[in-house]
């Protein structure tokens, strides 16, 4: 392996993450940052909007992991019940949970404000993440990403592989009148990992067709005891899954995909200026601990992983003043995702959930074992985020205006 092969794994990890971003932040204090001054007088006001949140959701303190899954439940219908009661064998239905969640997160980019889903069976409409997770579980229930029309309830590399553009349009009930933000992004990631699957049985197949589901044996065969723990879970997502991204950077021929450059962050070694993030990579994470934990097996070290650097949490620091814009004018602005200004603005945010959630813990009384960053954000920092973004803004839209492909928020 050579120095900057070696290098590039390094930043494969939650630890890259979080080190990388407490750098921005201290960087953000001193204010030697280019786009953002930081306020941490300002971090009580997020704090009680969080609080508030909490109170109104979760009222018992009873909060479950931010993940996927949440969104599968609407209107206080748990969508994914019959899906799990189609099973008797945890294992089976492990892999096709595994099958579910890891399609449906690779499709959970940002919509944008206009797109809507209408549900079938009750009428009702759905927008952003919560329509985007019952479109993904529609299909999937449909059989629409599984080869086997007797065997519906499964994702298998060929029909992956094979993903029209037209028929994820039509699932999604895409239209002029109802754009969805990155559709042929969302597409050809799917694609791309039906073709990675299909290469790599030694990790895909150990005990079926290649299929995402047997990421979950893979995951098996590395846990000691009955116990795997969550930064292994995503540092196996970002080696095993790493080339289904869109080419951005790559060091040492190793793709590094939600990682970006930034002139501030200097180091002395070959990942100067690079800025890992893995939001989508974390988000699969958390919404694969509880399909491990349904099959009998412990999950630990959650926080481990980090905050995710998405434009709910990002925009409740910025929409509190916790985050102020050198420059007002880039709110008006677009930004694509790959500027120095979106990568600090995430960087920071991911920094800022910890200091948020540490504050937080000490006002309710708990600790990071009662109150892991997953609960901070599901409680939390994410509704907190979406709420004050509606106030301020009519189409709850957030604060800054990210132009993205549909591979990364």
């Amino acid at each position: 392996m050579t120095p900057e092969t070696a290098a590039a794994y390094s930043l494969l990890n939650a630890a890259a993450v979080r080190e990388r971003a407490h750098r921005m932040l201290a960087l953000g204090l001193d204010d030697k940052l280019p786009h953002f001054r930081v306020d941490l007088d300002r971090l009580d006001a997020a704090v009680d909007l969080v609080v508030a949140a909490i109170d109104k959701n979760y009222p018992t303190r009873d909060i479950p992991f931010h993940s996927r899954w949440r969104h599968f439940v609407t209107a206080g219908l748990d969508h994914h019940a019959s899906l799990a009661a189609a099973f008797t064998d945890k294992m089976t239905r492990a892999r096709a949970d595994f099958d579910l969640a890891i399609v449906s997160v690779l499709l959970d980019a940002g919509a944008g404000p206009q797109w809507r889903y209408r549900d079938p069976v009750t009428g009702e409409e759905f927008s952003r993440s919560e329509g985007l997770a019952l479109a993904s579980f529609d299909m999937f229930t449909r059989g629409a990403f599984s080869h086997d029309p007797a065997n519906r309830l499964r994702a298998n590399a060929n029909a992956l592989a094979k993903l029209d553009i037209k028929a994820l349009r039509d699932s999604f009930q895409v239209s002029d009148a109802n754009l969805l933000l990155g559709l042929e992004g969302r597409a050809e990631l799917l694609r791309s990992l039906g073709h990675l699957i299909a290469q790599r049985p030694e990790i895909f197949a150990l005990h079926d067709s290649p299929r995402p589901g047997g990421f979950f044996d893979h995951l098996v065969a590395k846990s000691k005891g009955g116990a795997i723990a969550a930064p292994l879970i995503l540092s196996e997502l970002l080696v095993q899954f790493g080339p289904i991204w869109p080419s951005r950077l790559t060091l040492g021929g190793v793709p590094l995909g939600d990682c970006w450059w930034h002139p501030s962050l200097v180091t002395a070694d070959a990942t100067s200026g690079l800025v890992p993030l893995h939001k989508l990579s974390q988000w699969l994470t958390y919404s694969l601990i509880e399909p491990l934990q349904w099959a009998g097996f412990t999950v630990t070290d959650t926080d481990g992983l980090t905050g995710l650097a998405e434009y709910r949490n990002g925009g409740l620091f910025i929409d509190t003043g916790v985050l102020v814009l050198r420059d007002p004018a880039d709110a008006a602005r677009s930004h694509d995702v790959a500027t120095p200004l979106v990568v600090e603005w995430r960087a920071l945010t991911v920094a800022l959930l910890d200091r948020l959630a540490e504050a937080l813990r000490r006002r309710l009384g708990m600790d990071e074992k009662s109150l892991p960053l997953a609960k901070v954000m599901e409680g939390g920092t994410w509704s907190a985020g979406r709420l004050i973004a509606r106030q301020k803004r009519a189409d709850g839209s957030p604060p800054l205006n990210v132009i993205s492909d549909g591979t990364v928020f």
